[in-house]
């Protein structure tokens, strides 16, 4: 069933089993299908699919938020959410994901950053985390003699989830509104034709875990540096991505900086990709943004929960559960086709 257009007078159900917030809950646009801005239908939808997910025994992440964002990827139809939220709760089991959250170590992240940054780096000007993505020195067969796919996934995964808390809730009380989303950037610069292989399938897998698990999590994306030739390879890419998700993508290509500007403040983008900041130690290692203020900073909830006792064997040399669906793309510097973004949070 499609989303109705939204009323007028903003409204939204909150349940108190499941909506304990301590961040603004009201989205700062008002359209259809998003917090604060529903449709007595679609109040009624997260209401039903809520049900239905209870009445098959499920407990966790049942709040309005999440079920809107899975309710907003499938336009709203019930049975379709309920089956990407039931499919992404086994993903969750069998990955183990939230026992691994509030345990994992990542040691030889410093090492992987000098061929490949993947870091979340303060806001933007409507106060959305940002995620940078530096392509160019890419080189699985120097990465993974530092650690495997299967870790890089789960280590993707992770980041996915400190998104969601604490990060976008810290950004949400500091823009006094609702964030639900990033933008991200994708620096790349260096990749040519002959990364093109080893990149693609990385990115592949990195794609599918996103757009499945993750979904209602894209602002804005910014593709900079694009080479000659990247129009080709976008338009096979656009293939498997949302056409939502394609709506919120920007390509450019050297002469990026006036339009990425625009978006993120030149103090707030690291001075590698034509912003001004230099944050000690390096801008990729530092995780800075309101997540670190005191101010607006808050223990995760999955920090709250995490047992004590609980440890999760996560060293380099030891693989962790890979996503289900990803399995079936091996990583393999071989693999035929293009770089493609899709390791950000999808739409």
């Amino acid at each position: 069933m499609a989303a109705a257009p939204a009323t007028d007078k903003p409204t939204m159900d909150l349940d108190p089993k499941y909506d304990d917030y301590d961040f603004p809950t009201t989205a700062p646009e008002a359209a259809s299908g998003h917090p604060g801005h529903l449709t007595e239908q679609q109040v009624a939808q997260v209401h039903q699919l809520r049900l239905l997910l209870e009445q098959e025994g499920f407990t966790q992440r049942l709040d309005t938020l999440t079920l809107l964002r899975f309710l907003r990827a499938r336009k709203f139809d019930v049975n379709l959410s309920k089956k990407m939220f039931v499919d992404c709760e086994k993903w969750r089991a069998d990955t183990k994901l939230d026992e691994t959250v509030p345990t994992w170590e990542y040691p030889e992240k410093e090492a992987l950053f000098k061929y490949y940054p993947q870091y979340y780096h303060k806001t933007d000007k409507d106060g959305r985390p940002v995620y940078i993505e530096q392509m160019g020195g890419i080189d699985l067969t120097s990465m993974y003699k530092i650690t495997t796919a299967e870790r890089m996934l789960t280590n993707l995964a992770v980041e996915y989830e400190r998104l969601a808390d604490p990060r976008l809730p810290a950004a949400s009380r500091k823009a006094g509104q609702l964030l639900e989303t990033c933008c991200t950037i994708m620096d790349l610069k260096g990749v040519g034709i002959t990364k093109v292989p080893q990149v693609y399938s990385y990115v592949k897998q990195a794609s599918a875990m996103s757009q499945n698990y993750y979904p209602e999590r894209l602002g804005k994306m910014y593709l900079i540096n694009a080479p000659w030739g990247f129009g080709g390879v976008w338009n096979a890419v656009k293939g498997w991505l949302d056409p939502v998700t394609v709506e919120k993508i920007h390509v450019l290509g050297s002469g990026y900086q006036k339009e990425l500007l625009a978006q993120v403040p030149a103090e707030n983008l690291p001075k590698a990709i034509g912003g001004t900041c230099e944050c000690p130690g390096g801008c990729a290692l530092s995780n800075a943004g309101p997540w670190q203020d005191a101010e607006w900073a808050r223990p995760a909830k999955w920090e709250k929960a995490a047992k004590p006792a609980e440890t999760v064997v996560n060293e380099p040399g030891k693989d962790t559960a890979v996503p289900e669906g990803t399995k079936e793309v091996p990583v393999t510097d071989a693999a035929e086709g293009a770089a493609a973004p899709a390791t950000a949070p999808a739409s």
